[in-house]
C-alpha cells in the first residue's frame, strides 16, 4: 500500500476514533429535567382531538401543570394515577389548529422540574384540500389517454407493424422480392 494512502487511512480511523470517545452517551440529558420526558398520546392528531399526556418526571405523587398553548388549547392539569407514578392530564386540540408541529411542555407542582414532548397535528380527510387533477392542455402526447386496455393495444399495433417492416427489408435485402 503507498505511504499516502496508509497516512490517510490512519488519519482517518484516529479522528473517527477522537469523534466516538467525544461523543455523549446515549440517553443522557441536559438542563434541568432528569431525563423524563412528557409523553403525548396520539402523537400524530387531527383538530378537534382529545390528547392524553403522562409523565414520571414529577414524582410519585406529583402533580404537574401543561401548556398546550402553542397549539391553542392553553393550560390543563396533570394528577398523579396509579400507573406507574405518573401525573396524565388530558386536553382538546382546538378545531381551528393548523398543521405543524408542537411543543407541549408540563411543569412539575413541586420543584422546578420541566419536561417537554412534541404533538403533529395533521389534516383529516374532511379538512383536506383539493388537488387539481386532469392533464394540461400542452398539444403534447396524451391521445391514447390512461386506459391501460388502449395503451397495450396501441404498443401492440406498433410492435406488429415494426416486425413486418423488418420481415419485408430483409426479403428485399435477400432478393426475395416482396
Amino acid at each position: 500500500m503507498p505511504r499516502t494512502a496508509r497516512l490517510l487511512t490512519g488519519t482517518a480511523l484516529a479522528v473517527a476514533t477522537a469523534g466516538l470517545a467525544a461523543a455523549p452517551a446515549y440517553g443522557s440529558s441536559t438542563g434541568s429535567s432528569t431525563g423524563s420526558s412528557l409523553q403525548v398520546y396520539p402523537s400524530t392528531t387531527v383538530p378537534d382531538s382529545q390528547v392524553t399526556v403522562n409523565t414520571a418526571a414529577c414524582g410519585d405523587k406529583g402533580a404537574a401543570v401543561g401548556d398546550a398553548g402553542a397549539v391553542g388549547a392553553g393550560t390543563f392539569p396533570l394528577a398523579p394515577s396509579a400507573h406507574e407514578g405518573e401525573a396524565i392530564g388530558q386536553f382538546r386540540v382546538p378545531p381551528s389548529a393548523q398543521p405543524g408541529t408542537y411543543e407541549i411542555v408540563a411543569k412539575c407542582a413541586e420543584g422546578t422540574k420541566q419536561v417537554t414532548g412534541d404533538l403533529e397535528v395533521v389534516l383529516s380527510a374532511a379538512h383536506e384540500q383539493v388537488q387539481p387533477r386532469g392533464s394540461v392542455k400542452t398539444g403534447v402526447g396524451g391521445a391514447l389517454g390512461s386506459d391501460p386496455v388502449q395503451t397495450t393495444a396501441g404498443v401492440t399495433a406498433l410492435a406488429v407493424a415494426a416486425a413486418g417492416g423488418t420481415w419485408l427489408l430483409h426479403r428485399r435485402a435477400r432478393g426475395d422480392g416482396i
